[in-house]
């Protein structure tokens, strides 16, 4: 092995083994005995100091100069058939030292050197540490490439790279300089109180969750988690669907950074007892933008998420979400009709309301009246009325609903149909001339016209309203900077579970791991469609009570393409991977 990244590799020859072919390893005393690099009498005394100090011996040995630190890592080196380094004159590189929580690396003596794509290289002090791999990869999210390095030279770079809570604040706000600094709260309803606690609050708070903001919305995040542990916060990004670490504040800072975005978001900051939810709107620059932020008490504090609603990034035009020119088509045709139901199911998170909104966005005219009942409002769509669902005080969305018949409405959009009562309401507007649209929770297009007549819904109602059903997902698309071309063998596609006769001759792709990308390989997200038109055929169907197969069925041999199906045809045109395909569509 060469390592090429500024320090020296001291053992070339050792590899490490898979876990069921570990060497046998003897115990370090004898060992360095039998190798004469030991006396007895020095490894007696440095057995009796271990015993009071709980070091590792090898370390103790080297810190009474009994053995030179390099002839030791060599001996390890050796015996555990793991590849060495010395790191005298290695610099750290700060972006990968984030990639390891500071306690974990002084505790487990472990220091992050080098990433290359998706494999992160590590030194560490003992080879011995069998769990020490599995828990950096659940961490990291990276491979592993451990290499053994001299505990004493180890210490060393850890203490001096890894700082005290405060260092590390200050670390965080020198490299937050001029972050969020151009970004001002605008308060809908003055509140006096909150806004004196938030002039009064301490100013390295107020610039670091600023600074998170600011950060996470140049990102490109969705979303904000603030977590609070027994020994640490956590603060995470969802960037592309996917949950990144980015810092870890001291905990002293636990309740300020709690309390400074309940003031921003208008909430009680006595209350910590109690889940909360509220709003909050940032100018940054030229762009506006709105934060819904919910709290919850868990056990050692308050976990806050904060979604970024920025609309700057809200893409609206249907013609650029990558349906498939049929699925566009039965589209565009279903929301154009003047009555109906056109239903948009997928897991939260999957971009239905998005969906939603491009697709009213396409049929907001001057001449229409189209209400909405959300919960919660995301985006304020101009020209369109919005009504936010408050449970609380009895605005459902059957009593919003019931409110919208009386309001001369043209289309209606229902953020979720959750229950019979709401269904029922709906199903009866589409059939007296409305254009409903809403979302329900079902896995595929076909088995959502099954949920709402298992919710109660007649089936000769649900095939006379519904005129279409959109089943979506979302995927992450391969960063085109670090793009490249892969090839998988056929047990490789069949552990992935796909039909290899559908990808036979396919040019596979894949990122290979960037800055750009973050080391994922993956950057932005591309969304995945099952379009089911309800033809006579299918209507015909849904009359006589067929399963979810029989219309699935139908629905395919009429032109509709399956989630898996669409998700393939993005693998073939390199948007995607196979495994995220595989991942996130069933067969």
């Amino acid at each position: 092995m060469h390592l090429r990244f500024g320090m020296t590799a001291i053992n070339a020859s050792p590899k490490a083994l898979p876990a069921d072919s570990a060497p046998t390893v003897d115990r370090l005393g004898d060992l360095l005995l039998s190798q004469g690099l030991v006396t007895r009498e020095q490894l007696t005394l440095a057995l009796r100091e271990q015993r009071t100090s709980h070091q590792r011996l090898g370390y103790i040995l080297v810190k009474q100069g009994v053995i030179d630190e390099l002839e030791l890592t060599k001996v390890l080196a050796r015996q555990y058939r793991m590849p060495a380094v010395d790191l005298t004159h290695f610099d750290v590189d700060p972006r990968i030292l984030r990639l390891i929580p500071a306690d974990l690396a002084l505790k487990r003596m472990v220091l992050p050197l080098k990433r290359e794509g998706r494999t992160l290289t590590c030194a560490v002090a003992d080879p011995a540490d069998q769990g020490l791999l599995e828990d950096l990869k659940f961490i990291t999210r990276f491979d592993l490439f451990p290499v053994l390095a001299g505990e004493a030279t180890l210490r060393m770079l850890l203490e001096k790279h890894y700082e005290s809570s405060d260092e590390q604040l200050q670390t965080i706000l020198r490299e937050m300089e001029g972050i969020g600094d151009d970004i001002e709260v605008v308060r809908e309803e003055e509140d006096e109180g909150a806004a004196m606690q938030a002039a009064v609050d301490d100013a390295p708070v107020v610039k670091l969750i600023n600074g998170i903001l600011t950060d996470a919305v140049q990102r490109g995040a969705s979303d904000i988690h603030i977590e609070p542990f027994e020994h640490e916060i956590r603060i995470r990004y969802r960037i592309d669907g996917a949950l990144i670490e980015v810092m870890k504040p001291p905990l002293r800072m636990k309740a300020a950074l709690t309390s400074r975005v309940k003031i921003l978001a208008s909430l009680n900051i006595a209350e910590r007892r109690m889940p909360q939810d509220g709003r909050l709107k940032l100018k940054m620059g030229s762009r506006v933008i709105d934060f819904r932020v919910s709290t919850l008490p868990v056990l050692f504090g308050e976990k806050i998420v904060m979604r970024i609603l920025d609309k700057g990034n809200l893409t609206l035009d249907l013609t650029k979400f990558g349906f498939e020119p049929k699925a566009e088509q039965d589209l565009m045709r279903a929301i154009l009709n003047p009555y109906g139901m056109v239903l948009v199911t997928g897991p939260t998170g999957s971009g239905k309301t998005t969906t939603l909104y491009s697709a009213l966005q396409r049929i907001n005219t001057v001449d229409t009246n189209i209400m909405t009942a959300e919960d919660p409002v995301e985006y304020n769509l101009p020209g369109i009325n919005q009504v936010q669902v408050r449970n609380e005080i009895g605005l459902t969305f059957a009593s919003a609903l019931r409110s919208f018949l009386r309001q001369d409405p043209n289309i209606i959009m229902i953020g979720e149909i959750r229950d019979l009562e709401t269904g029922g309401i709906a199903i009866k507007a589409a059939l007296t001339g409305h254009l409903v649209l809403s979302t329900l929770h079902t896995n595929d297009a076909p088995s959502t016209i099954v949920r709402m007549i298992d919710m109660g819904i007649e089936a000769f109602n649900v095939a006379s309203a519904v005129n279409l059903v959109v089943a979506q997902r979302l995927v992450r698309r391969i960063c085109l900077r670090c793009k490249e071309s892969v090839r998988y063998t056929d047990a490789e596609l069949k552990v992935l579970s796909t039909d290899i006769d559908l990808v036979r001759g396919f040019q596979f792709m894949r990122g290979r791991g960037c800055d750009e990308c973050g080391g994922t390989g993956y950057r932005g997200r591309a969304g995945l469609y099952e379009v089911m038109a309800m033809s006579p055929a299918i209507r015909r169907l849904v009359l006589v009570g067929a399963s979810t197969t029989e219309l699935r069925d139908q629905a395919v041999a009429e032109g509709t393409l399956t989630l898996r199906m669409d998700g393939l045809k993005k693998v073939e045109r390199g948007i995607t991977t196979v495994e995220e395909v595989v991942k996130e569509t069933a067969e």
